[in-house]
């Protein structure tokens, strides 16, 4: 095993697998605001999902002020989309990379999703956690839940044969995405329970 310097960040130095999924915030002037995350993850068995931010960014701002936030998990064809939610903001405080991304309303809260997405989640604003250096951590009950069609877990249908229809989108950060086609059954040992 080679050390990792830990004068640096330790995530920078080595390749993570995570879920890349789009952020949705409503803006004070009434617009949306959609950003894209990849430290997010479900925060329970139950209904709870959460992300990390920083207090200086508007999803933030947004989330807090507003209460709720929305979560879509793009689809690897999205990727091109997901960039354009990553634009910077002008000297107006607007992104007008934003005016590309197709989004649906959500059905729940007052919020955007993006369109086709490969899952939709809304959420409600439960508590942030700030102190982790310079971020935070922003975690939402989920009040609404949609899957596209193709996406969703069946009994009669195989897992490898749903994934290979319809691939799932991974980040490897930093800088990298994947495109996941083929998966494995987990081989869980005799008698185990979560």
């Amino acid at each position: 095993m080679t050390p990792l310097d830990l004068s640096h960040s330790v995530w920078e130095q080595v390749y993570m697998v995570a879920p890349l999924t789009i952020i949705g915030t409503r803006e004070p002037d009434g617009t949306y605001d959609l950003a894209p995350k990849h430290m997010a993850m479900p925060l329970s068995w139950k209904d709870h999902y959460g992300f990390v931010c920083t207090p200086s960014h508007a999803t933030y701002a947004n989330a807090r002020r507003e209460g709720c936030f929305t979560v879509s998990f793009p689809k690897p064809d999205q990727i091109l989309l997901t960039s354009l939610a990553a634009g910077p903001r002008c000297d107006d405080d607007q992104k007008p990379a934003l005016a590309a991304v197709p989004t649906v309303p959500a059905t729940k809260i007052d919020g955007v999703l993006l369109s086709d997405a490969h899952l939709h989640l809304e959420c409600k604003l439960e508590k942030i956690i700030d102190g982790f250096d310079v971020n935070s951590l922003i975690i939402g009950r989920v009040v609404a839940a949609a899957v596209s069609d193709d996406s969703a877990r069946y009994a009669d249908v195989d897992a490898q044969e749903m994934i290979a229809h319809s691939p799932m989108l991974a980040y490897l950060h930093p800088g990298r995405f994947a495109k996941i086609v083929q998966t494995q059954a987990f081989p869980y040992h005799v008698g185990f329970r979560r």
